[in-house]
């Protein structure tokens, strides 16, 4: 199966071609087709890490008119980051175009006016984060009506990070005659009732992998220790790694600043990102550790959302996460793009019945590691 068999225009074709993705992953080779010849809403829920960027976004693209000057699709993300990444993609997809498509990025961290400067442009498509959009929209700076298309990519992500009375005034803002397709990882019970209320009930849907919400890719391990012996264990696990870049997961934004400490003070290439720190430092540590100038990331749940690096090798549970849907984003981290990776978690001896509860709800083995 070809990205042509799936019926995009040759010049995407051509575009994925020179950017090196010449094989539809699952995802991709199931919802181009349905969304490339239908006018449907849709619900995909699929791993994080397999390509639902294309998935949606080469669809999209297809049904955009250049020669209207006005936004006819509208893409929903949980942060910056992922703002960032899905404009630039969209912008290597239509690198063959005869004619051009305008995508704008609308996010929190920049100043509103030149966001807003940026919008008086040509504008076909709006890649935004819920809050900053509900901030143009209550503004009255922004027009929505033209919208044929919506998507929701990282769902699930979005209500966990609180954006659910957000994301009902954008979808109760723009209703009329548009589509709206909806992606996730996992299927909680919030997200539910929005696809209830908002998608109807006719929609497509299609669950890839549907026996196992966490990527086969990544092998899962966890290692007994003790809290005085813990420090200890995770520098050997780093320096067994050495060489190899991955993400370490703490609970609190305390506990991230004081392992980013211990680890730099052992000479560890480290930094971390945590929820209380300025837009500036955050993206100055995205952009080392994208380069690979910083070879660990630790960070907190929320503070990971949306982030899409590649060749990460492992990820590390320095605790296991608050909530069982927490596991599955944190170990989608790794093992992207068809790779392997790792994920492992440190518990303590009062800990098995956890690790037994994410192995039970989440349908993988979760082996015992020594280092």
């Amino acid at each position: 199966m070809t990205f042509k068999d799936l019926g995009l225009d040759r010049n995407y074709v051509k575009s994925l071609k020179e950017l090196g993705i010449k094989t539809p992953t699952e995802i991709q080779s199931q919802a181009i087709p349905l969304l490339l010849n239908s006018k449907t809403d849709f619900v995909g829920l699929a791993q994080t890490g397999t390509g639902k960027t294309a998935a949606f976004g080469l669809p999209l693209l297809n049904k955009i008119d250049p020669e209207k000057n006005e936004i006819q699709a509208l893409i929903i993300a949980p942060t910056r980051e992922l703002v960032q990444q899905i404009k630039k993609q969209l912008f290597k997809y239509t690198k063959y175009n005869t004619a051009k498509i305008f995508t704008e990025g609308v996010y929190g961290g920049e100043k509103i006016d030149i966001q807003l400067k940026n919008l008086a442009r040509t504008t076909h498509v709006i890649v935004a984060t819920p809050g900053r959009l509900v901030d143009l929209i209550n503004r009255g700076t922004i027009n929505l009506s033209n919208i044929k298309t919506i998507v929701l990519d990282e769902a699930d992500e979005m209500l966990s990070m609180g954006f659910k009375n957000d994301l009902t005034t954008i979808l109760s803002q723009t209703k009329g005659n548009r589509n709206t397709w909806l992606f996730s990882a996992t299927m909680s019970d919030d997200l539910k009732v929005i696809v209830k209320r908002y998608i109807a009930d006719k929609a497509i849907r299609l669950e890839i992998d549907r026996n196992s919400v966490v990527n086969t890719n990544i092998s899962h391990f966890f290692i007994e220790t003790t809290i005085n012996d813990k420090a200890h264990t995770l520098m050997r696990l780093l320096e067994d790694r050495e060489g190899q870049r991955g993400i370490i997961f703490t609970r609190t934004k305390a506990g991230a600043q004081s392992l980013k400490h211990q680890l730099e003070l052992e000479g560890f290439n480290v930094g971390a990102l945590e929820g209380d720190m300025q837009q500036r430092e955050r993206d100055k540590v995205m952009r080392a550790f994208k380069n690979t100038s910083l070879q660990v990331l630790i960070s907190t749940d929320v503070s990971a959302r949306g982030i899409d690096v590649s060749d990460l090798a492992f990820v590390i549970h320095h605790q296991l996460p608050e909530h069982i849907e927490y596991y599955t984003h944190r170990s989608g981290r790794t093992a992207r793009a068809g790779k392997k990776g790792e994920s492992i978690a440190l518990i303590l001896s009062s800990e098995h019945s956890d690790v037994k509860k994410v192995e039970t709800t989440l349908g993988i083995k979760i082996k015992q590691l020594t280092v």
